[in-house]
């Protein structure tokens, strides 16, 4: 049985409550990022992105978390789905350069503010 401080602790912070609403955040508002691995390779190439440093598809699938195979198909999917896109390398054209679409770069905002609106009520 929990001691009474590991009690309070949860209660004070609610812990789980604010855990059980980002992610029925995600699954109502990110149904395209269905996997810890799609979630993964939208936040790399986000960031480098957001760097000034766009991420190409090697690049990437150099990061190694996960295998090659998993990235390339999860990838083909997140672009079919219109979050990532690929465009040719400036300098060379045998490279694709990744970047989060508009429509992405949207819905990831309004997750990022429910997440700070969700932690500041219930991570305190």
């Amino acid at each position: 049985m929990p001691t009474q401080s590991i009690m309070k602790t949860i209660q004070t912070m609610k812990l789980f409550t604010g855990l059980k609403k980002i992610r029925e955040f995600e699954r109502q508002q990110l149904p395209l990022l269905r996997s810890l691995v799609e979630f993964d390779i939208v936040i790399e190439i986000g960031y480098a992105q957001e760097q000034g440093q766009p991420l190409t598809q090697k690049q990437l699938l150099l990061l190694s978390f996960c295998s090659r195979t998993t990235a390339r198909r999860k990838l083909a999917t997140l672009t079919e789905q219109g979050i990532v896109i690929r465009r040719k390398h400036a300098n060379d054209h045998r490279a694709s350069v990744l970047f989060i679409s508009p429509s992405g770069i949207k819905l990831l905002t309004k997750y990022g503010g429910a997440i700070t609106s969700i932690s500041g009520s219930h991570f305190k």
